[in-house]
């Protein structure tokens, strides 16, 4: 997780960085980018406040970070340690922990939570490896280690450690893959992300429908009506990216 030299060096990767993963970029000035984009001014604002404190400089880091979270919704503690080309897209209602350590080129949605439980002490929050996205409003919790490349869907909660390249959805988290392979980029698609709950509730289902007719084969009894059919998979485009 280096850092790039100067302040300058920064400022210009986390444009470019916008401008790779945000299509609502296309056009915008780089000064309408660092006026306007909340996730860039919550990047930039907890870098000079890591610094701050890393350098031993007192209250200024939390000062720093609380204009931050004022002006744009977004909450990194000074403490928290994010590598390099992190993007945080809208970034209205993301919590970023203490102890959290966030990898290379990591990308989250709006109102994610990188949190601890309880009231325990030492290493409280999740370690999150190089190239992972993390979906809208999901909660990372405890010191959970999510590895290189595994992506986070919408809403989920996390509470074991994720293997790389992995995709996980539902509360708790379950590993997915998608057609037999992982999504790919940072704009995962979160709309067709299978739901592993709904999968099995539907298996179940089928096995008993299919028990049912046999018994009612052998009893002589009509079998009962068929069991509903679960929502097809949506299909299409990818909505994701914006």
């Amino acid at each position: 997780m280096e850092e790039p030299a100067t302040s300058r060096a920064v400022l210009r990767e986390e444009l470019e960085v916008a401008r790779e993963r945000d299509p609502a970029t296309e056009g915008v000035s780089d000064a309408t980018i660092a006026a306007g984009w909340p996730g860039v001014q919550a990047v930039l604002a907890h870098r000079l406040a890591h610094a701050l404190m890393e350098a031993g400089v007192p209250f200024l880091p939390f000062l720093v970070s609380w204009i931050a979270r004022a002006v744009t919704g977004v909450e990194i503690h000074p403490g928290a340690k994010i590598g390099r080309r992190f993007f945080v897209d809208h970034g209205s209602g993301v919590v970023i922990g203490e102890t959290a350590e966030l990898g290379d080129d990591v990308t989250i949605y709006q109102g994610v939570t990188l949190g601890g439980t309880g009231f325990e002490t030492g290493k409280r929050h999740p370690t999150v490896e190089d190239n992972v996205t993390i979906g809208s409003g999901a909660k990372l919790l405890g010191p959970v280690r999510v590895g290189h490349g595994a992506k986070i869907g919408a809403n989920a909660v996390v509470i074991e450690d994720v293997p790389p390249n992995a995709t996980v959805v539902g509360n708790p988290g379950h590993t997915v893959r998608v057609e037999g392979r992982r999504p790919e980029g940072p704009d995962a698609d979160w709309i067709h992300l299978p739901d592993p709950i709904q999968e099995a509730v539907q298996s179940l289902s089928e096995r008993i429908a299919e028990l049912e007719r046999e018994v009612a084969e052998l009893s002589g009894r009509p079998p009962r009506d068929a069991p509903l059919e679960s929502p097809p998979q949506r299909k299409g485009p990818s909505p994701a990216g914006g």
